[in-house]
């Protein structure tokens, strides 16, 4: 594929059409899907920071919003959505299913990015389409939400946890032993769980593209500052 695409989208999953932004570098040679956290959604600022150094390192990212406009405004009272981690990483399948399904992505690898809930919702995903997902990176994420699924996961699987962040720490080292793939732990020193710190996010996204990178034999990354 050549040429940039910059373009807003809808992806369907089931009786819904979710919005997101899908931006594919020349050249690319996979697309990220995002799966933001709990209470998120595609305007993420730390998400499309992290996209933006993905996306100088040659790879293609697709960030939707996995709850639709109605469910966000029950969900901000009830959280009855946001931990209903079957229910993102359906969305998640489909999402991945679309990008399958359109003309300038068929061809592409693709992988998954989560944070906090999103982490284990795409670990649940990359597990049910086994041997389809490239890799999955988990950010400050919560991957024993995945339960079971975790020892089906067959994709590389980065977790990166700020250092200061204990009680997550925890629990990615007890989802780290339940995976029976290619995994690793990325403790970021100094960080807490938004990685809000100097240089922190930067960091986070360095770990993830040259996760990405390895997985997909892209470019070497290119230097982005928060601004």
């Amino acid at each position: 594929m050549k040429g940039e695409i910059i373009r807003e989208v809808q992806v369907p999953t089931g009786t819904l059409k979710l919005d997101g932004t899908l931006h594919i570098p020349p050249e690319a040679a996979g697309v990220v899907i995002f799966a933001h956290g709990s209470g998120s959604s595609r305007h993420s600022p730390r998400n499309k920071f992290v996209a933006e150094v993905i996306r100088n390192a040659g790879v293609g990212t697709l960030l939707f919003d996995l709850l639709s406009a109605d469910e966000e405004s029950v969900d901000v009272y009830t959280r009855q959505f946001r931990f209903d981690i079957a229910m993102l990483a359906g969305r998640l399948t489909d999402a991945a299913n679309w990008l399958r399904s359109q003309e300038e992505t068929a061809g592409l690898n693709i992988d998954y990015f989560g944070s906090s809930t999103g982490g284990g919702a795409a670990l649940v995903a990359a597990a049910e389409l086994e041997g389809e997902i490239g890799a999955v990176v988990s950010r400050g994420g919560r991957p024993d939400l995945a339960g079971d699924a975790l020892p089906h996961v067959t994709a590389p699987v980065l977790l990166i946890v700020g250092g200061l962040d204990s009680v997550v720490i925890e629990l990615n080292r007890l989802a780290y032993d339940r995976l029976k793939c290619e995994r690793e732990i990325a403790i970021v020193q100094g960080a807490t769980h938004l990685f809000e710190e100097p240089g922190k996010l930067e960091e986070v996204a360095r770990l993830a593209a040259d996760w990405f990178r390895r997985h997909l034999g892209t470019p070497a990354v290119r230097q982005t500052a928060v601004g």
